[in-house]
């Protein structure tokens, strides 16, 4: 049996199809049992009119989506057969929208030898995902003013020294960790070896025979070591264990009462090893990141990492449910460092990468048993989570279908139409030549919009719309931010003609 049966416990919440109603994420944590969806689709409804609120549209239009649930379907029947074909042992993923969990399934086994079957409740050694909680922790702390990134580390951590790429290398700071750009060594000892990850004192004794393979900001090189130095950061700046402060500062707000560090939990998915040539698996035990759990050492669901998704969208102020301001998210989303081939970079905490032009950001995981990844599209706020308790499922690659798939569809689903200005044929009388010192613009009326190219440029290139704002004036919308590109563009008349164009604050004047 690959998945759960409609009529297990896990089902009674979010059967598997049809899905005919998205729950918002801080309603999901309630405990109930209902014999139907529409039982329980009255439930709900009831209870928000009760405290005075209507279910999100975008919410009711997934809900209502045939091509949702069509792409739902496809997904749904692709994961069978790659556990069945690869013989993984199980899967949980999710798909959040704004700040509804869209749609979350558990397929195969939490356990094998007992059969215990895959839950959205399940618990994963999410590994390093742990990552972005403690960045997302280190900007807290700089929100309160506590610490910059431009920081030296060894401000804080006066014990922090190591061996050095090159003698004049500049002082690592907490910027650095937080992008992999601090050229440390990856790792703290054997601990992917043996499992005995070392203890804080234990970091903090072999740091000086630590040799850096680059200067800082040399290359983005992953590190594990960073991040546990950056955990440690955080304990000295707060005066809290790591541990207490996530669940402060980022568990609580959030509802994540699943959530837990470096803690063996009974409704864990036991953790299998790759698959052999002779078809087995080997069963990990419980691993405790000890000293480096601020690299690796978080355990979650993927209703809990659905409400840590949704946190990445929300603006204003910190505050309640906002981890962090709009402009702290903003500079953890943002490319800070890039991969060498510049095919993908590091913000701070997150992953960036872009593909078939659309950006994504996120992080995966992995630890012995298990491999997870998480990828966002900070546009259309949808992201996509899977969970895996095994090391060969490749996570990355079941999240990029999701995405394609089910993902793609929320996003068209709740895809909101811009508020356009209707064209007016008056408009005609802007196209035109016109020039500068600095050349010539022409304005041309393409398919009931007004355009403006460069006839002088080597190439055509791609088109300069003037998107309609109001009362005469427009908007410069380009692929690239040369010009002035995201400024107004008005035409100046006299006597009934067009005699200049204003671009942001040069002109130019209309000759033909």
């Amino acid at each position: 049996m690959l998945a759960p049966d409609a009529s297990s416990p896990q089902n009674l919440l979010r059967p598997r199809l049809p899905k005919r109603f998205t729950i918002p994420i801080w309603l999901q944590g309630m405990t109930m049992r209902v014999s139907a969806l529409s039982g329980f689709r009255s439930f709900l409804l009831g209870v928000l009119l009760v405290i005075g609120m209507s279910p999100p549209a975008s919410a009711q239009s997934v809900a209502e989506d045939p091509h949702v649930d069509a792409q739902i379907e496809l997904f749904s029947n692709w994961l069978e057969g790659q556990i069945e074909i690869r013989g993984l042992p199980g899967i949980v993923v999710g798909v959040v929208s704004g700040d509804d969990l869209i749609w979350s399934q558990g397929f195969g086994h939490a356990d094998l030898a007992s059969e215990r079957l895959m839950e959205t409740s399940t618990r994963f050694r999410m590994a390093s995902h742990s990552k972005l909680f403690t960045a997302t922790a280190i900007m807290q702390l700089r929100e309160q003013g506590l610490l910059r990134l431009d920081d030296p580390v060894e401000d804080y951590l006066p014990w922090f020294s190591y061996q050095t790429a090159s003698a004049d290398d500049p002082p690592v700071t907490i910027e650095h960790l937080l992008t992999h750009s601090s050229g440390l060594p990856r790792e703290a000892s054997s601990h992917w070896t043996d499992f005995d990850f070392p203890t804080a004192d234990e970091v903090r004794a072999l740091m000086p025979d630590r040799v850096a393979p680059f200067s800082p900001e040399v290359r983005w090189k992953y590190s594990n070591l960073a991040y546990t130095i950056a955990g440690m950061v955080i304990e000295e700046v707060s005066g809290m264990s790591w541990a207490d402060y996530l669940q402060q500062n980022i568990f609580d707000p959030l509802g994540m009462s699943a959530s837990s560090i470096d803690r063996p939990d009974p409704m864990m998915a036991t953790g299998y090893g790759s698959r052999m040539p002779d078809g087995s698996r080997q069963v990990f035990p419980f691993v405790d990141a000890r000293g480096m759990a601020a690299a690796t050492g978080l355990t979650s669901t993927v209703e809990d990492m659905a409400r840590f998704v949704s946190a990445q969208f929300r603006e204003g102020a910190r505050g309640d449910d906002r981890l962090l301001s709009t402009s702290s998210l903003r500079e953890m989303h943002r490319v800070r460092m890039l991969e060498t081939t510049w095919t993908r970079g590091q913000g701070i905490g997150f992953s960036v990468q872009r593909r078939d032009g659309t950006l994504y950001v996120g992080h995966g995981g992995g630890y012995p048993g298990y491999t997870t990844n998480t990828s966002i599209q900070l546009d259309s706020e949808v992201g996509v989570i899977v969970l895996t308790n095994t090391n060969d499922s490749n996570p990355a690659q079941i999240a990029q279908q999701l995405m394609e798939t089910v993902g793609h569809a929320v996003a068209d689903a709740t895809a909101e139409v811009p508020e356009t200005v209707a064209w007016d044929p008056a408009w005609e009388r802007f196209a035109g030549i016109y020039r500068s010192r600095g050349g010539e613009t022409r304005v041309l009326v393409l398919n009931g919009r007004l355009v403006s190219m460069n006839p002088w440029a080597s190439s055509i290139g791609e088109p300069t719309y003037l998107e309609p704002v109001g009362d005469g004036t427009f908007r410069m919308i380009a692929p690239t931010g040369g010009g002035a590109v995201g400024e107004i563009v008005r035409f100046v008349e006299e006597n009934g003609e067009v005699i200049r164009m204003v671009t942001g604050d040069s002109y130019s004047v209309r000759v033909r």
